[in-house]
């Protein structure tokens, strides 16, 4: 009889494994389901504005923590400094996506304000390239001035083709992306914060 039992414990162990590893599998789904459900928000944001909520309110309730965990990944890592206008626009989105997620008036607030400190880093960011380049402009023409005589032709130089001027020129655009990345990294964990303080 001893036997029978064991090999019965056993077939219910196996049941309960493969009934968890059935939850697990579904979890992974729902995190990837909501991550495709971020990618398409902002892909247009403008056309699928209620596509998150939406989602959510559709998403079986076992299923919703982990559907908004994929959506909020998508969208904290969307999060970084702007290269261009179109970012800046990207990172309004985002604000948006995060809206659905996060219910903290506090944060979204902060976030506002780091949309206007990227707003004057997209506008500081070209004043400062050039501001560099004509730091180093006198050690460019001095540059030229030898290798045309050297070569006995004018030389003209491109400053990115100059190592020791992209040298110059990624410190100190390193330092000044630095002062702006702090608020970024800031929102960051701000949003963390709020979501795991909110999450179901």
């Amino acid at each position: 009889m001893g036997k029978i039992k064991t090999a019965l414990e056993i077939a219910l162990e196996r049941t309960e494994s493969i009934k968890s590893d059935k939850a697990t599998i579904e979890q992974f789904e729902a995190k990837q389901t909501g991550k495709r459900f971020a990618n398409s928000f902002l892909d247009n944001p403008d056309e699928n504005a209620k596509l998150l909520e939406d989602a959510i309110k559709k998403a079986p309730p076992e299923w919703r923590t982990s559907l908004k965990e994929g959506m909020f990944e998508v969208l904290l890592s969307r999060i970084n400094l702007p290269a261009t206008q179109e970012d800046k626009t990207h990172l309004s989105a985002v604000g948006k996506g995060l809206h659905v997620l996060i219910k903290d008036n506090h944060f979204h607030a902060l976030y506002r304000q780091l949309l206007d400190v990227l707003s004057r880093y997209l506008e500081e960011t070209a004043q400062y390239e050039d501001a560099i380049k004509q730091q180093y402009e006198p050690r460019l023409r001095q540059k030229e001035a030898e290798l045309s005589k050297r070569y006995g032709q004018t030389v003209k130089l491109d400053p990115f083709q100059d190592p020791e001027f992209a040298a110059f020129y990624r410190q100190n655009m390193e330092s000044f992306k630095a002062n702006y990345q702090a608020p970024v990294d800031q929102v960051r964990r701000k949003a963390a914060e709020a979501f795991e303080t909110g999450a179901d």
